[in-house]
Formats: C-alpha cells, sequence, structure tokens
C-alpha cells in the first residue's frame, strides 16, 4: 500500500490487489514506529494521520520475575515523534488508502485475489486473479509481491526460501483494561513462560509465547490452566481472566523467520514479509516491510514512469534493504536463542541477565534498543517528487 501511494504520487499508474472486501483482520502488527511516521511526516500527512485514535508508547519495559526494567527509551530519537503509535493496522491501512485515492493513477481493487503470475518467455508481465466477477488477467510493467509469509507470489515465482527458524508461537488475544492497570507497553519473562501486553487503550492486547508446535498440547491442558498462567504473569487483570471465554478467542500467530536469497526476477519483485518474515520480536515487521516500500519506490519510479525499467533496478532495491533485513533478523534470531528458548525451557527462580541490570542502572543505554527499534538499520527516506492532485 505505501509503495502504491508513493508511485502513484510520482505520477506511475498502480494498481493495488487486495483478496479481501476490508482491512479488517484483528491482531496483525498494530505497532507504527517513528521511522514510520517520519515517513507520514515526509510526505505531509502526519497531523491528518495522527488525528486518528492510537495510543503512545514513549517507554518499553521488560519485567523478569518480580523485578521490572525500562529498556527503550525513544524520547531521544532525533524524529519528528519520539513514540511508537499504537493503532490498528486496518486504520493504517485505510488511511494509506485514502492518500492514494487523491491520485488518479492510483486504483485499489478490493475483493480481488491474486493466485497466479502471466508470463512471457521468463518475464513476468501481469497476475491472474480471482474477483466475484470470475476471474481475470492484470497486465504490468512490474508485479511487486507484498503478500505475507505465506505469499502466492513468491511460490509461484518459484523462489527459493532461506528459513533461519523460530522456537515460538504466539497466541493473541484481549483482555479490557481498568483504572489502576499499568500505562506501559511491557514483556513479561517468568520460568517457562512469556507475556507480551501491549496497552491499547480500552483493551490489553496480550500476546502469550509458547514453544513452537505447542499450541494443541495447550489446548489440552485445558482454558482453566490457560487462564491461571496468564493470570500469574498478569496479576492486575486476573479478576478479568473469564474474558478468555474460549480458544476461539485466541489467535495463533505460527511464527517464521525466513527470507528469499533472490528477491526479484524480470518483471516481479518481492518486499516485505513476502522477501522475508519477521519475528515479532520487537513489533519491527510492519515498518520494515514499508521501508521496503519506500525504498522501492526511490529507485523504481522514474524508471517506471520512462518505460526502461530493468532487472537491474530491481536488482538495486534488494542490494539496498538486505543489510537492514540480515542485521535485525540476525538479532531476532539471536534473541530467539539466547533468550526465548531458555525462558520457555527453564524452571526456577528468574533474574535478570547483567545487560538489563545495566539498562536499570544507567538510562542512557536505553537509547540503543530505542534506535534500533524506533528507526531501524539504514531508515528510508521520501526521495519521490509529488505531481499535481
Amino acid at each position: 500500500m505505501m509503495l502504491g501511494l508513493l508511485l502513484a504520487r510520482a505520477g506511475v499508474d498502480v494498481v493495488v490487489l487486495e483478496k479481501h472486501a476490508d482491512f479488517l483482520r484483528d491482531f496483525r502488527g498494530d505497532t507504527i514506529h517513528p521511522s514510520t511516521l517520519e515517513l507520514m511526516h515526509e510526505i505531509g500527512v502526519l497531523e491528518e494521520f495522527l488525528k486518528l485514535p492510537h495510543e503512545k508508547a514513549r517507554l518499553l519495559k521488560v519485567q523478569v520475575g518480580d523485578q521490572s526494567i525500562p529498556l527503550a527509551d525513544f524520547s531521544h530519537l532525533p524524529t519528528c515523534c519520539k513514540f511508537i503509535a499504537l493503532m490498528p493496522q486496518w486504520d493504517f491501512l485505510n488511511f494509506l488508502a485514502e492518500q492514494g485515492a487523491r491520485y488518479s493513477t492510483f486504483h485499489l481493487r478490493q475483493k480481488t485475489e491474486a493466485t497466479g503470475l502471466v508470463e512471457d518467455d521468463g518475464l513476468v508481465v501481469g497476475v491472474r486473479a480471482t474477483t466475484p466477477e470470475g476471474e481475470m488477467e492484470i497486465r504490468a510493467d512490474l508485479v511487486v509481491g507484498a503478500d505475507g509469509r505465506h505469499s502466492v507470489v513468491r511460490e509461484r515465482a518459484g523462489f527459493h526460501v532461506q528459513e533461519l527458524g523460530a522456537p515460538m508461537d504466539v497466541l493473541w488475544f484481549r483482555i479490557s483494561r481498568q483504572p489502576g492497570d499499568p500505562e506501559e507497553t511491557m514483556g513479561r519473562f517468568d520460568a517457562g513462560r512469556i507475556l507480551i501486553m501491549i496497552n491499547r487503550g480500552m483493551h490489553w492486547q496480550f500476546g502469550y509465547i509458547i514453544m513452537k508446535g505447542s499450541a494443541e498440547e495447550n489446548r489440552k491442558q485445558g482454558l482453566e490452566a490457560f487462564r491461571e498462567a496468564v493470570a500469574t504473569l498478569a496479576p492486575f487483570a486476573a479478576d478479568r481472566k473469564g474474558e478468555i471465554r474460549h480458544w476461539d478467542d485466541l489467535k495463533l500467530l505460527t511464527v517464521r523467520v525466513d527470507r528469499l536469497l533472490h528477491w526479484y526476477r524480470p518483471g516481479l519483485l518481492c518486499i516485505g514479509d513476502a522477501a522475508h518474515a519477521m519475528s515479532p520480536i520487537g513489533g519491527v515487521g510492519v515498518n520494515l516491510a514499508v521501508q521496503d516500500g519506500v525504498a522501492a519506490a526511490n529507485l523504481l519510479a522514474q524508471p517506471l514512469r520512462e518505460g526502461r525499467l530493468t532487472t537491474e533496478h530491481l536488482r538495486l532495491v534488494q542490494q539496498r534493504r538486505l543489510l537492514p533485513v540480515r542485521v535485525i533478523q540476525g538479532m531476532q534470531v539471536l534473541i530467539q536463542q539466547r533468550v526465548v528458548y531458555r525462558v520457555l525451557s527453564g524452571a526456577g527462580q528468574m533474574k535478570p541477565p547483567l545487560l538489563l541490570k545495566l539498562f536499570a542502572r544507567f538510562p542512557f543505554l536505553r537509547r540503543i534498543p530505542a534506535r534500533l527499534i524506533g528507526v531501524g538499520v539504514r531508515p528510508e527516506h521520501v526521495r519521490t517528487p509529488a505531481v499535481p492532485v
């Protein structure tokens, strides 16, 4: 959506396909990081964007055992917004779609699902799609696969996927917020259990981390045992554990960390999770995908507008974005192995490691994770010119 908006803004004719009739999918990545808010500022829509309902996370904390430790302080970032905006992803997507609709070159087709590629002698020249009216072909100078970690586009293209592994899955669910609850978004680490708690204003979005493939085992232990585990990790919400009424209230996220060896073929490019599925650690997946879109627009808008796009232009997009992906995925895999796996498989009393103790003692150290999470590696800026609306 971001790539479509920026290309249309630069005068390139764009068709964005969305297989659903709307964007109302619960428990998607709902963290809009300072780097993405900076992009909203660069295209002149930040003030309007921040009128949408959202919560601000200026400080991230972790709780290890009974000790709460500030981890990331965003107040020192060199950005317009020194916070993470917690906003439903459907509001973000609707906003981008509304901005795109201002341009005659932007076309959003909903209830249109890409099912295959149209090829001509090895060159991708379009997609096949299904609609309520039947099948259709959409021809294009460039097809961009931005259809997530279960990408149909990358599967049809025959791309090789390098699996980096993940020892965990996540059960997402909601609990109401009450006066007196903590304000901060935080993570709670206890022996054998991890709970992510995201303040969404009227409710909490909880992520209960489990061992990879153990969702069915958790079900067999019974819903009441699950409620009790949540109440132990979030004692302030123990009186609301009954809001988890049945297993259908939980959404399983099967965590994957992978990336394509090559993100492109002649006429085809993959970005976002279709090119590199991210772990939920740090909540950076949405923002890396947005950064991919901005980099692609910067490099491809002019060649597309002038009808001289080559495979070399597509290679430059991967070259530009590969370093940030490798660094962030490397850090995620390291945390998964050194922290998440050890906590989930451990027993006994949890104590904060030395590094976290240093964060507690020296506040300036909290700027480091804030920079990595909030801005990232090699942040992108909008370089595409805007044509008159």
